[in-house]
């Protein structure tokens, strides 16, 4: 390699371990007091690198949002996807798995979610992550809800089971001393009582 490569190699991994560095930084801090509340001076001050080293990678914080949230995404416990309904045919059980996971990753996120009313309000990039969130959560509803040959249930009765498998719903029933997969069984329940008790006869016409 020739001293001009490795030098821009060098500068490559110190700019990385920079980013890196600010990224876990702002994260932390964004859990403890939220991303409105937390200056680029905050950010530097915990990084262990200068104030014009954040603004450098991260103009502002909107467009630190990103790296923050697909840091804290990556170490999640677990994967939501059409996965957790493996080897489940039926609907109660496959919405039992799926509000078990639901209520994992809230309990996971619960250090950043309690912030997002201010945040997501104030910033675009957080905005979009969230709603992305909520969308995939719907989606994965609708496949608990509707397996192969099953009809799914109406708009209004699938927005109402999904706001009980939200992280509010979750928040309520923690807070009244539940743990997360005994809250996720009492919404799983709630979700198929307002359903009826037998979704799954559902059939297509």
């Amino acid at each position: 390699m020739s001293p001009r490569a490795y030098d821009r190699t060098l500068r490559l991994a110190a700019a990385e371990e920079a980013k890196r560095r600010i990224t876990e930084a702002a994260a932390a801090l964004h859990a403890r007091q939220g991303a409105v509340a937390t200056s680029h001076a905050m950010i530097a001050q915990k990084a262990g690198v200068s104030i014009p080293t954040v603004y450098k990678y991260f103009p502002s914080t909107d467009d630190l949002i990103p790296a923050c949230t697909g840091l804290v995404a990556g170490k999640a416990p677990l994967v939501l996807g059409e996965g957790i309904f493996d080897g489940i045919a039926d609907v109660p059980g496959r919405l039992r798995a799926l509000a078990r996971a639901l209520f994992r990753i809230h309990e996971y996120f619960a250090p950043w979610l309690r912030w997002c009313d201010t945040d997501a309000a104030a910033f675009p990039s957080l905005q979009k992550f969230l709603e992305e969130g909520r969308l995939a959560r719907l989606q994965l509803l609708r496949r608990a809800l509707s397996p192969r040959g099953t009809r799914p249930p109406a708009e209004a009765e699938l927005l109402m089971a999904h706001i009980l498998l939200e992280y509010p719903s979750w928040k309520i029933l923690c807070s009244a001393g539940k743990t997360s997969d005994q809250a996720a069984a009492d919404a799983a329940d709630g979700v198929l009582r307002l359903l009826g008790s037998r979704p799954h006869e559902r059939r297509n016409p």
